[in-house]
């Protein structure tokens, strides 16, 4: 339990240049180590340890923890402890489900109100995914994958559909990790993010939303080989 706390405190330490309150900094702190795997489902979390390794008091871990229990990622046993949820399989599957339709429809959004300094941002995103690609670099890779799909919800214009898409990213992003891992999929990442690119340039909305779709299930798949994978793997 102390190299897992030791972990989460890491990343919260990560947030420190971050305007966010010190509420927030806990939170996301405890949100990604749950995200991450750091924190697994059924693990106890236990205030008074969290609190000690972050250097906070107990009050912004309690809050933190009422705000993960809002979003289903732990739950509590009255009078007794708070329990890690987590992310389980189905909840990644509904996840997808609804990022297919939701995505495609900020492509397609992104296509008609995108700056022209947002359209930069994503090329400099894709230029550097092919840089760090030539190096097989999947941790810098998986930042600029997320920092494409972030120019793109900025671009809808809307508060909620961000917010939205933003939390779904967050929460399946250890799967779309190990699906960097797949033979060929960062390749296949690349292409699609750049033909998502060049529709959304050409202000072309309808192509965008099919791409993006497309995109999604490529993720998708992947994910569900990697599954198939690690499943033959502890079955040998």
């Amino acid at each position: 339990m102390q190299e897992v706390v030791e972990e989460a405190k890491v990343i919260f330490e990560s947030e420190i240049g971050d305007k966010a309150s010190l509420r927030e900094r806990v939170f996301k702190s405890i949100r990604e180590a749950i995200l991450q795997g750091i924190y697994k489902q059924g693990d106890v979390l236990r205030e008074t340890v969290i609190a000690k390794e972050l250097n906070v008091s107990r009050t912004p871990v309690r809050e933190a923890i009422r705000q993960l229990e809002l979003e289903g990622l732990v739950y509590s046993i009255p009078n007794k402890e708070t329990v890690v949820a987590g992310i389980t399989e189905e909840d990644v599957e509904d996840i997808f489900m609804i990022r297919r339709r939701l995505e495609g429809l900020a492509a397609r959004r992104a296509a008609e109100r995108i700056t022209e300094e947002e359209l930069e941002e994503m090329k400099e995103a894709i230029d550097l995914t092919e840089f760090y690609a030539s190096k097989n670099d999947i941790v810098h890779i998986g930042e600029l994958d997320h920092r494409f799909h972030d120019i793109i919800y900025n671009a809808t214009k809307s508060k909620i559909m961000k917010q939205v898409l933003s939390d779904f990213h967050t929460y399946v992003q250890k799967t779309r990790m190990t699906s960097l891992e797949t033979p060929g999929r960062i390749q296949g990442l690349l292409e699609e993010h750049t033909a998502i690119y060049k529709a959304i340039q050409a202000k072309d909305g309808d192509q965008a939303e099919k791409l993006m779709d497309n995109h999604i299930r490529q993720v998708s798949k992947n994910m569900h080989l990697n599954d198939e994978k690690e499943r033959i793997m502890k079955n040998k």
